[in-house]
């Protein structure tokens, strides 16, 4: 669900206007405070124990249980909250279509084709198995790849909008103070910092829409208030979007096979049946937890009108319907839905920029271990996420163009990586790497920037980019003797 570079952003109307400031009393002040306090306290005592070897720090030691790899499976890849509620309240149940079920298909694949052979590998990271398959080269340009499409951009623009909210700030100032707050304690503590973080926010995002879910069908009635009060597109399930639309994200799903957050659990995990059945159960986890966030952005639409940014729909609901001390449970559950993806994409985005490339160029790996790179390059990762999310103001807009450039590129060349008669040769795999995103990067910037196109170039971007793929896949096994 993510990456940038060419990232075709329709600004929200009006988003540069001062937003409406939360009302909070003393016991959310307080709430939100106590779970400042437990971060800090997180940092201080995973620093204490020092960072350990590269795959302690990376995979925290390779000894994840079934249970922790649910919840930071579960939370790390559901840091849309904000995308979601800006979504479910413009189109209604289309959400469910659009970021529920072509996710659970990909991430079922996942689970039933890839996991047991991620976890029995005994890799490190996604460039790991693309230098086995096709060498050093590849290797480094795929991880070029992972380390763009983890960068938590969409993610740290979601928790600035919230301080924005909360304090009166800025957006620039939200999105730096939401980036460190964020990156602080993974900088010492690694994977191990991460899932430990990951326990209390998976815990806090389900009890607030359960809260939320529970207090709005008693307060407000069911199906007959919603149809009542909604358009009823949002019964649809196009939501208002042309179906090529509603298709092409069960396209860009596709990029689950190539999730660098999937591929780090599972390498951490105890053993590959962990692995496979965290997955399984974590489809479970998801299908709840998108029931409660689509009815809840649905009820937004109905309590809150049209006028205002869809981003911030959950926030001011909550703002409107719940009393003090619910309101602060429901805004940390917020928080820490985001803040799950912002420090496990933060982290991937640095051991892959680290490890995965600085560590290859020789002088930089006599100098400096794989540890001491991936710390800082979680400050270049960090930065990089700050200055995307400032360019666009739209967080479906980021996810759409990065999953449409990403997932062409990675695909096929790493799903069938683990088939020596159906994979790419090295230098195919290369040049699929190269030219499948490109063709997508052209036409993001045709469309964007010519007004009269032919027809058949006014096709979403992902659909050529995985012709291409397919193609040079192709034309690989063709000219084979």
């Amino acid at each position: 669900m993510l990456p940038c570079g060419l990232i075709h952003a329709a600004k929200h109307p009006g988003f540069s206007k001062a937003s409406q400031i939360m009302t909070l009393e003393s016991i959310d002040w307080v709430i939100l405070g106590g779970y400042l306090i437990f971060l800090l306290v997180i940092t201080v005592k995973i620093s204490l124990g020092g960072s350990g070897n590269a795959e302690t720090y990376i995979l925290g030691g390779r000894r994840l249980t079934l249970p922790a790899f649910v919840a930071t499976t579960v939370s790390t890849w559901y840091g849309g909250i904000l995308g979601v509620g800006e979504y479910s309240y413009k189109h209604g149940i289309s959400n469910w279509l659009v970021f529920g079920v072509p996710y659970y298909i990909a991430a079922l694949l996942f689970a039933l084709l890839l996991a047991r052979r991620a976890r029995s590998s005994r890799l490190l990271s996604i460039p790991d198995q693309l230098e086995h398959a096709y060498g050093g080269t590849t290797a480094v340009t795929g991880a070029l790849y992972v380390f763009v499409m983890t960068v938590p951009a969409v993610y740290v623009l979601m928790l600035g909008i919230l301080m924005k909210l909360l304090f009166g700030w800025t957006l620039i100032t939200g999105v730096v103070i939401a980036t460190l707050v964020s990156t602080i304690y993974v900088w010492t503590g690694g994977f191990r910092a991460v899932v430990k973080t990951d326990w209390i926010q998976f815990a806090f995002m389900y009890l607030a829409f359960a809260l939320m879910t529970v207090i709005l069908l008693t307060d407000y009635g069911g199906i007959s208030f919603l149809r009542d009060n909604v358009p009823v597109g949002h019964f649809d399930w196009r939501g208002g979007k042309s179906a090529g639309y509603i298709f092409s994200w069960y396209f860009i799903a596709l990029a689950a096979l190539v999730e660098p957050a999937f591929y780090q659990r599972c390498y951490a995990a105890r053993t590959p049946a962990v692995a496979r059945r965290g997955l399984l159960i974590s489809i479970v986890c998801w299908f709840v937890f998108d029931a409660m966030t689509t009815t809840v952005g649905i009820y937004s639409r109905a309590l809150l009108g049209s006028g205002i940014n869809g981003i911030e729909a959950f926030p001011l609901l909550a703002d409107r319907i719940l009393p003090p001390g619910l309101k602060g449970i429901f805004l940390i559950g917020l928080v820490t839905t985001i803040q799950s993806t912002i420090d496990s994409y933060s982290f991937l985005a640095a051991s892959t920029l680290g490890r995965d490339v600085l560590w290859q160029i020789r002088r930089i790996k006599a100098r400096f271990s794989e540890v001491e790179l991936s710390r800082w390059a979680l400050a270049a990762s960090g930065i990089l996420a700050i200055i995307i999310a400032l360019i666009s103001e739209s967080v479906v807009d980021i996810w759409h163009s990065l999953g449409s450039l990403g997932t062409p590129a990675l695909l096929l060349p790493l799903g069938l990586s683990y088939n020596k008669r159906l994979k790419f040769r090295p230098t195919w795999a290369m040049i699929n790497l190269i030219a499948a995103p490109l063709i997508v990067g052209l036409l993001f910037i045709l469309q964007a920037n010519v007004e009269t196109l032919p027809a058949i170039l006014k096709i979403q971007p992902i659909f050529p980019g995985l012709l291409a793929s397919i193609l040079i896949l192709i034309l690989d096994h063709l000219s084979r003797k």
